[in-house]
């Protein structure tokens, strides 16, 4: 994505729009807190033509193998690329189009009660294919469980909490403060994932359904992804055959402000399309991908 230079007005991650219509404007001011104003949608993947694509990409490999969720995150993030106004947050009343589609997701170091998590956060380039981001996903996440090192937010909150309560509570109304201007320091939301484009959380992967999550005002984050556990769903098609198959759900959580709910059903469609044929993965990211809105 070009880098636009720096307005009066802009933020260091994002552009601010004023060119956009009437409504667009005035509603973040009638409705500020951006938890006040998500929209919900759930819809299930046919994990089958991803089943199928997996075994090929993992023929052979013992190590750093393909899974559904670099699938269904790389076909997000391909998303956004190609549907830039999901790529839109609100701050202080004013609509933003940010600068970069950033993905960010916690990982656990061990599957423990007592196990730590970790922040993970980078860039999605215009020009990434599927086998250049899962070789970046798999780099963060080696890097995140290492436990010789810890991201940037994280070490940054271990120092604030070590602090009295009455020092912390000034200090996050500061950083509040700091942030709603866009001036926050890197070294405490560098890897925030409350800052990223795509906040993405894998209940799956420790055997929880999908659903509802919240956004928070906090922030800039304009779309929570939950990628649920897979399971056996009947569907039926326009003649009323039945077909029993497995699916993976999703619970998408957004900003209604950003964007009209045809733009969001747009990019439900584009993301289906893209885990019905994964190898659509394979093109750089701002390759055009047809698809349609199933009425």
């Amino acid at each position: 994505m070009a880098q636009q230079r720096k307005k009066w007005g802009d933020r260091k991650d994002g552009i601010w729009l004023k060119d956009i219509p009437a409504m667009n404007r005035i509603m973040p001011t009638l409705m500020p807190n951006r938890a006040d104003n998500e929209a919900h949608i759930s819809v299930d993947i046919d994990i089958r033509p991803l089943n199928a694509y997996l075994e090929k990409l993992n023929e052979g490999r013992t190590e750093d193998k393909y899974t559904f969720f670099h699938l269904i995150s790389a076909a997000i993030g391909k998303a956004f690329i190609l549907r830039p106004r999901m790529n839109r947050f609100i701050v202080g009343s004013k609509m933003y189009q940010r600068r970069d589609v950033t993905v960010a997701f916690t990982v656990k170091k061990r599957f423990d009660d007592h196990a730590e998590e970790a922040l993970a956060f980078f860039r999605y380039d215009p020009s990434e294919t599927l086998e250049s981001y899962h070789a970046k996903i798999m780099k963060v996440i080696h890097q995140t469980k290492g436990y010789e090192e810890k991201d940037v937010s994280t070490d940054a909150m271990d120092v604030i909490t070590k602090l009295p309560q009455w020092m912390i509570t000034g200090i996050v109304k500061f950083v509040l403060w700091l942030d709603k201007h866009g001036w926050a320091p890197e070294f405490l939301i560098g890897s925030d994932p409350n800052h990223a484009a795509i906040f993405l959380s894998n209940l799956g992967s420790i055997g929880l359904p999908g659903g509802y999550h919240h956004l928070v005002n906090w922030g800039t984050n304009s779309c929570f992804i939950v990628v649920g556990k897979k399971y056996m769903k009947m569907e039926y098609d326009k003649d009323g055959n039945s077909d029993l198959h497995e699916v993976i759900p999703l619970g998408i959580t957004l900003d209604e402000r950003i964007a009209d709910g045809y733009y969001y059903s747009g990019t439900v469609a584009l993301v289906k399309e893209l885990l019905e044929h994964p190898q659509l993965l394979e093109l750089p990211a701002d390759v055009p991908v047809e698809y349609a809105i199933k009425r």
